[in-house]
């Protein structure tokens, strides 16, 4: 009996031996099977996670940021024990104990499943586990993928420790609203730092790795109070808090940004707007777009604040006087139907909704509204923000062609700003004139601001970088720059007569833009009165190639067509590659690269660009003197003579000062610039300079059109260089442009070019510098020849210095030196 007794129990022991063997050579045949060609682990130990590049003011103010997954990485030593304490008891509280994997865990989830036929299947993961499953493995719930999980989970744990695999988990994990990883999600949700977090914040982050969505803060706010009030228990019984605290913090309410109980941090960020847009974009080139937005870039802009301000409303003023004075209503072209009408609480969510734009500020913020009712003397609108409705009074109107009833119907969103007088609105639109603006640091080539149209949320073409449009007579300086190189004087005399150019398009005959002819003038005044055909004959001595390559040379074109009527300005080109040009003109001639960028920090904090590579010789010495300045070495190329660069600024100051800018520029600080007018007005510019800040404008529609008789680049875009640079000289000062040596200077009649007394005074005088050992020769240049005399010669006759000729009075006379001119006809020329 009891031999029997053995044998059947010794088979029972056989039998249950050889199943557990079986059993673990099945699973263990499954864990090799599965475990072969899984993903390396061992990447994660390198893994960088995507991250938010942010871009900062110079006064390191936040302004925008930038990400396909808004995530800010925080190392695991900077996340405070409280946070990782809450995520822990929500999601794997014997996370510091377990091996990667938690066999109670899954045989309780593996019970479950079975008792509910299926139908209640939870994961089990542990952190671990779910560090696998965001980064290595699909997110389905196949027991292939749990057995593949638990083998890798079981590896990393072999690879990392435990803190390097939580601060993987906290930075990855999705916790709704576009947030990855819990600093992005203390800013979306309580707009805090980790450590400003209180014990129920960090049990509200916890409760939403789960299901973000199901745990919505507005939509499923009672749902997510209970599982926050779960992980506020579960972390007073593991001891995370003491009983005091658990009782407070799970009374505290359930708070947060998305109702309304903290101002979002999105509030403090600026609309995106045209400058860091674009610095999105060159970054994008630079690096690679998908670097870009997950590099986590600190990156610190050239933008002054108060002057982005500025310029905005400069050309924002000038663009929308210009489409006002046209007179025509367009409004935004979007309406409300008829039937959310009656119900305010239907309008104003079909308001939100309309796409238009909501970053204007100029006298006072716009807003959209909804035409309400049409009468004879007011508009009855709804405007967004603001309680009740308003009234737009007929007055407002007086620009617009036509009344209220021919140009409103009810339903039509329209954009209004509170009026400068009583409670009333007054009525505003989106130019359809579009327009750039342009200011930067001669020296350095640091953009201080940049508006590239009306409105970025209207539209996010920048006209500033990327509208190819003709620069007009705001080329010529480059065909006067080169002139000068070759020889000529601001005060050599030029004739401005008619002139006959074969091309392939057949005979051109170009004009100057009043229709007439002025005869012999010097150079100083062709530029300051933009005469076209002076331009023409100077690009025709000095040669087109070489006016090309001054124009390559200071980035306003790579290959520049060497044709004649391209000395007008009309091959194409931006208004920040004209702007970064001139800022040569007024450093004397130094190469400028332009940047929007100081310097690029990586997500480690080490600098990987700076754009200022000049050396400092003593910035760290204490023994500079008190109103010192540091020294300063730089390398950079002189990509024009200085003294070139003088006579050139000198004579575009003329420009400004009784020029063709004279009208509408006007600063307390001596200032250079010149205009720049194409065919038919399509295209107006203006770009200027003082001593230390150089800024243009450019105006014209996107398709290009007339603007109409008597738009200019001085009437339209002066305005807009005024207004900026009043306030640019403010902050920045502004002094006497300098004074290159290796030059003198010699008093000349600004209408002939004849040489004055040294105290000759007036307003015909001007004083022009002069390289030292070239003494000018003061006489007429034109096709063909020089001539000097007292009476000017027919220019056909003059072949070369000291000759005979004859005069247009009829007198004989030598080709040779003379102080002055007499006054010409223009009979005796032509």
């Amino acid at each position: 009996m009891i031999r029997f007794i053995l044998s059947f129990f010794g088979a029972i022991f056989s039998l249950v031996t050889l199943g557990v063997f079986m059993v673990a050579l099945t699973i263990g045949g499954v864990f090799w099977m599965y475990g072969r060609d899984l993903p390396s682990h061992e990447s994660l130990a390198q893994y960088k996670p995507p991250t938010i590049s942010r871009i900062y003011s110079g006064e390191g103010h936040l302004i925008d940021e930038f990400a396909k997954e808004r995530r800010l990485f925080t190392p695991s030593e900077e996340i405070p024990d409280l946070v990782k304490q809450a995520f822990i008891s929500a999601e794997d509280k014997n996370f510091y104990t377990h091996q990667g994997y938690d066999i109670r865990g899954i045989a309780a989830a593996g019970f479950e499943a079975v008792r509910s036929r299926g139908q209640n299947v939870r994961g089990a993961s542990t952190i671990t586990q779910q560090v696998m499953k965001n980064f290595l493995l699909s997110g389905d719930r196949k027991a292939e993928r749990k057995i593949k999980e638990i083998i890798l989970a079981a590896r990393l744990e072999d690879t990392l420790d435990k803190e390097q695999i939580l601060e993987l988990y906290m930075n990855e994990i999705f916790l709704g609203q576009n947030s990855y990883g819990v600093t992005a999600a203390a800013q979306t949700y309580f707009n805090k730092t980790l450590q400003e977090l209180a014990p129920h914040e960090a049990a509200f982050l916890a409760s939403l790795p789960k299901a973000p969505s199901d745990y919505h803060p507005v939509r499923r706010k009672d749902r997510l109070q209970a599982r926050r009030d779960f992980v506020l228990k579960e972390m007073y019984e593991n001891g995370y808090i003491d009983q005091a605290t658990y009782e407070v913090e799970v009374a505290q309410p359930l708070r947060s940004v998305q109702n309304g109980d903290f101002e979002s941090f999105r509030t403090a960020l600026p609309p995106r707007d045209y400058f860091t847009d674009e610095i999105r974009r060159q970054l994008s080139e630079d690096f690679g777009e998908g670097e870009f937005f997950t590099g986590g870039f600190t990156v610190r802009a050239s933008i002054d604040e108060e002057m982005q301000v500025e310029a905005a409303k400069a050309l924002r003023t000038a663009l929308q006087k210009y489409d006002r004075g046209r007179g025509i209503w367009r409004g935004t072209g979007q309406t409300i139907p008829a039937e959310a009408l009656g119900d305010e609480a239907a309008w104003r969510e079909a308001l939100r909704n309309a796409e238009v734009s909501r970053d204007v500020d100029l006298g006072g913020r716009w807003y959209p509204a909804v035409v309400l009712d049409v009468a004879d003397q007011t508009l009855t609108v709804g405007v967004e923000k603001h309680d009740g409705t308003g009234t737009v009074p007929r007055s407002d109107i007086k620009w617009m062609k036509g009344n209220f009833r021919d140009n409103f119907t009810v339903g039509d969103v329209v954009l209004v700003r509170k009026a400068e007088e009583g409670d009333g609105w007054s009525l505003r639109q989106v130019p359809e004139v579009q327009g750039g603006f342009v200011a930067m640091d001669v020296n350095s080539g640091r953009v201080l601001a940049m508006q590239g149209g009306f409105s970025y949320q209207d539209s996010v073409f920048n006209r500033a970088t990327q509208a190819q449009r003709q620069p007009g007579s705001s080329f010529k300086p480059f065909v006067y720059a080169a002139a000068l190189d070759s020889g000529y004087s601001p005060a050599t005399i030029v004739v401005d007569a008619p002139i006959e150019v074969n091309t392939p398009q057949g005979l051109w005959r170009p004009k100057n833009s009043s229709n007439k002819f002025y005869g012999p003038t010097p150079l100083r005044t062709g530029i300051e009165r933009s005469r076209n055909l002076m331009t023409i004959r100077l690009a025709q001595e000095v040669s087109m190639p070489v006016v090309a390559g001054y124009a390559e040379r200071f980035g306003v074109y790579d290959h520049m067509g060497p044709f004649l009527a391209n000395s007008l300005g009309s091959e194409e080109t931006t208004l920040y590659k004209m702007v970064a040009a001139y800022a040569m003109f007024a450093n004397g001639g130094e190469r400028v690269e332009p940047t929007l960028v100081d310097r690029i920090q990586d997500r480690y904090g080490e600098t990987i660009y700076r754009h200022d590579d000049r050396d400092c010789v003593n910035c760290n010495s204490a023994n500079i003197a008190p109103n010192a300045a540091p020294t300063i070495v730089t390398n950079r190329e002189q990509v024009m003579d200085a003294i070139t660069a003088y006579q050139l600024t000198s004579m575009m100051k003329g420009v400004v000062d009784r020029g063709t800018a004279s009208r509408t520029v006007n600063l307390p600080v001596p200032t250079a610039g010149k205009t720049g007018t194409t065919n038919d007005a399509k295209d107006v510019w203006f770009v200027g300079f003082t001593s230390n800040i150089v800024a243009g404008c450019y105006i014209g529609y996107d398709r290009p059109r007339a603007l109409g008789r008597g738009a200019s680049g001085g009437g339209m875009c002066g305005p807009v260089f005024q207004s900026f640079m009043e306030e640019a000289v403010k902050k920045y000062g502004g002094g006497p442009f300098d004074v290159p040596p290796g030059g003198h200077f010699i008093k000349i009649d600004r209408f002939t070019g004849g040489r004055l007394p040294d105290n000759a005074s007036g307003e015909y005088v001007v004083a022009e510098y002069f390289r030292d050992g070239a003494e000018p020769i003061f006489g007429l240049a034109y096709d063909g020849g020089f001539a000097m005399g007292s009476d000017l010669p027919l220019f056909e006759e003059v072949q070369q210095s000291g000759q005979q000729v004859t005069t247009s009075t009829g007198q004989t006379t030598t080709v040779g030196p003379k102080a002055n001119f007499g006054t010409v006809s223009s009979g005796g020329l032509y």
